[in-house]
């Protein structure tokens, strides 16, 4: 469990795939790989996310890290970890998840918001912390958690982008969710922005 944890740490960075069809999410998924992005978090949004997830491990193999997001329940995991999610995150804690998660060593990364959010996380062994939505507070936040809870290895999601991916770095996160913000539009222009955040993170680093 902690392997992927260290892998994560070491892109710095996890692409939020989500997309209206399967062709759109693998196009996103393929595009981001091709531009040196290699951890995908296919969301349960996407119509097909299973169909997404089988795609990458049929097409991708070690080229691609899958993981699934926006899991609400341990159903929805336990699937998605029988069809090679490497890691499960969610909008929110979820107990269940989290024990289902520890059972299979796979690294469970919840959304959590405030303190007593995150350290309940904690509590249930959750790998990461997602930080959500980071939009919410910005980069200066996760310093004021990590004061008190220096141990908590911070995701932030939403509100990341080019502009600011240094400073959430800097600020001491594990590594950045970014979404909206990479995987949109065509596949030259996700493999251009997907190349521009890798540099950036490689510069940084």
């Amino acid at each position: 469990m902690s392997k992927i944890l260290d892998q994560i740490r070491d892109a710095g960075i996890v692409a939020v795939i989500r997309g209206d069809s399967v062709d759109q999410a693998m196009m996103y998924c393929e595009a981001c790989v091709a531009g040196g992005i290699s951890f995908l978090e296919i969301t349960f949004t996407v119509p097909g996310a299973l169909d997404v997830l089988d795609g990458v491990v049929r097409k991708m193999g070690d080229t691609a890290v899958p993981g699934a997001g926006t899991v609400l329940d341990a159903v929805t995991a336990r699937i998605a970890i029988l069809h090679g999610a490497k890691f499960i995150v969610s909008p929110a804690f979820d107990e269940e998840v989290a024990k289902l998660c520890n059972l299979y060593r796979i690294p469970y990364i919840p959304g959590c918001l405030t303190p007593t959010e995150a350290v309940r996380a904690l509590q249930f062994g959750a790998a990461a912390i997602k930080l959500f939505p980071g939009s919410a507070f910005g980069p200066s936040y996760v310093g004021a958690i990590k004061a008190p809870l220096p141990q908590a290895e911070i995701i932030p999601t939403g509100g990341v982008s080019l502009d600011n991916v240094q400073e959430w770095l800097q600020k001491g996160c594990l590594a950045v969710g970014v979404g909206g913000k990479l995987a949109s539009g065509t596949r030259e222009e996700v493999t251009t922005t997907a190349k521009a955040f890798k540099a950036k993170i490689d510069e940084i680093r």
